[in-house]
């Protein structure tokens, strides 16, 4: 093989070589062509966009920016640490709360259907017109009345004291006013013999022995009275 045949050959594998980078030059010629006109018009866009804050802008603060997250990157990097952590429990309880949400929703619907939200504010109404009618040592008064009429209301839940009230409660029904005739004194001894009237009267003395009581009961409790 001569000389011009080896550099031919040569040549040729060159040609070779050099026609995928020519191709490429190609390409990228074509691409540069095509994302000029994109690229002019968002550098133009962007330069329009800076005119806004181009009194501004200084390049100092911009540095101060960047110095100050530099010396706050653990903070940031903490404050990042709780928000996934707030988000990982916000996770955890959504399912909790769109079950219990509705329910608590309601639960707060029964109230008003009932009228619960509505008595309380009657409530508080009527705190309010207790307060505007009433001064403080008033209402300290009417307290220790409260106080003694819930000792009487604990007293009257002796079992005794209900079936009395009870059995006092049912003679009205019983009665016939209406049929009610004069009695005079012979009438009185004579119906002092029945026997119903017998165990009227043994009644009748039984409640005035324990009302003898009463005397001594108001006498303490007026001294107590004066004493206050």
């Amino acid at each position: 093989m001569t000389n011009e045949e080896l550099i031919l050959e040569r040549l040729e594998r060159i040609e070779a070589q050099l026609a995928p980078m020519a191709e490429s030059a190609a390409s990228f010629k074509e691409m540069k062509d095509d994302l000029a006109p994109l690229a002019l018009g968002a550098t133009q866009q962007l330069i329009k966009e800076l005119e806004d804050v181009e009194a501004a802008f200084q390049l100092e603060d911009l540095m101060a920016m960047v110095k100050r997250v530099l010396r706050s990157v653990r903070d940031i990097t903490y404050a990042m640490t709780q928000l996934e952590n707030i988000i990982d429990f916000i996770k955890t309880m959504e399912p909790l709360l769109k079950s219990s949400v509705p329910q608590v929703i309601n639960y707060l619907d029964d109230l008003e259907q009932r009228g619960v939200f509505r008595v309380i504010q009657a409530t508080l109404d009527v705190r309010a017109k207790i307060a505007t009618a009433f001064t403080p040592e008033d209402i300290d008064k009417i307290g220790d009345g409260l106080v003694a009429l819930l000792g009487l209301a604990k007293k009257l839940t002796d079992p005794q004291a209900i079936s009395f009230l009870e059995r006092f409660a049912e003679l009205p029904s019983n009665l016939d006013l209406a049929g009610a005739k004069d009695v005079g004194p012979f009438g009185l001894f004579s119906a002092c013999s029945t026997k119903e009237v017998k165990q009227g009267l043994g009644v009748l003395m039984e409640l005035t022995k324990a009302m003898g009581q009463l005397k001594g009961t108001e006498g303490a409790s007026l001294q107590t009275a004066r004493a206050r």
